[in-house]
């Protein structure tokens, strides 16, 4: 089977053979194994705006960095962040910096009234009161998967948007404060773990049914190589189950079954759709290998 002709446009291509997700740029061929590719339109072409996106809404009951999820990860990153580097390389010295990052990971309709969180030395701290249930907040790489080619674990410059709608806040949130704590207490990853397990049994609160996420900010940095921002999506949770239940995976779907937790430990899945615009309303056109 010969290669299809390569995108004309700056486009970001997800493999279902390696799960990496690539963005690939103008006149570039595709690799060997990647030659299936189909458009996420209606008309098989590139994604403009919300205009030409597929009510994805109806598709979805329950994806987040996720982070640690982008092309070419930690596995081919020159630099391995071995441990946990100086904690105010994770911090950000802008306030209001952080507010606005935190804010572009959904549409200003939503983020607007969103309850924002910042990262200070001791944990996330309120920054913004709320109005809609929504919490936006930017997640470090602690947030991802523990180990593995996807891992940015201890990645000091990842920096990871996301909005929680009110399910997500109150049963996924509380993952993203505990993993915190830990690792600002100065814990390893085995411990970290160990703690997770025990906080699942004793305190995570039930996963709520319809709880998702937006990462659509731009300004997204979830890996050293390539484009940093990866691409506007959005999360679903679930209970661990089969990806094949979503048609995650599958040539053509435009569903991808995220590493971030997968079980290891936490009991969730979590599902990813591409958006096909940035926050901002700028077109993100997508193709799904």
């Amino acid at each position: 089977m010969n290669p299809r002709s390569p995108p004309s446009v700056d486009t970001c291509c997800y493999n279902i053979h390696t799960r990496r997700y690539d963005r690939c740029h103008a006149q570039v061929g595709w690799p060997h194994h990647n030659r299936r590719i189909a458009s996420i339109s209606a008309t098989k072409g590139e994604i403009n705006g919300p205009k030409d996106i597929p009510d994805i809404g109806l598709t979805s009951s329950v994806l987040a960095v996720a982070l640690g999820m982008s092309s070419q990860m930690q596995a081919q990153s020159k630099t391995p962040y071995a441990s946990m580097a100086p904690l105010d390389q994770y911090l950000m010295a802008d306030r209001n910096a952080e507010i606005a990052l935190a804010r572009s990971a959904a549409p200003d309709a939503i983020s607007h009234d969103a309850k924002v969180l910042v990262l200070g030395p001791h944990g996330y701290e309120t920054a913004a009161e709320g109005k809609n249930g929504f919490v936006c907040v930017v997640e470090r790489g602690w947030m991802g998967p523990f180990d593995g080619e996807f891992s940015v674990f201890w990645n000091p410059k990842i920096r990871g948007p996301i909005c929680f709608n009110p399910p997500a806040a109150r049963s996924i949130l509380p993952l993203t404060y505990k993993r915190t704590e830990m690792v600002l207490a100065g814990q390893s990853k085995a411990q970290i773990i160990d703690g997770i397990k025990t906080f699942i049994k004793q305190e995570l609160p039930p996963l709520e049914p319809g709880a998702m996420s937006y990462m659509m900010s731009k300004e997204q940095y979830l890996s050293d190589d390539g484009h940093h921002n990866w691409m506007a999506h959005l999360m679903f949770y679930a209970p661990l189950m089969d990806g094949a239940v979503w048609g995650a995976d599958l040539p053509n779907s435009p569903i991808m079954l995220n590493p971030q937790f997968s079980g290891a430990p936490e009991p969730i899945d979590v599902f990813m759709v591409p958006a096909g615009w940035w926050s901002d309303g700028t077109a993100d056109p997508v193709r799904v290998r």
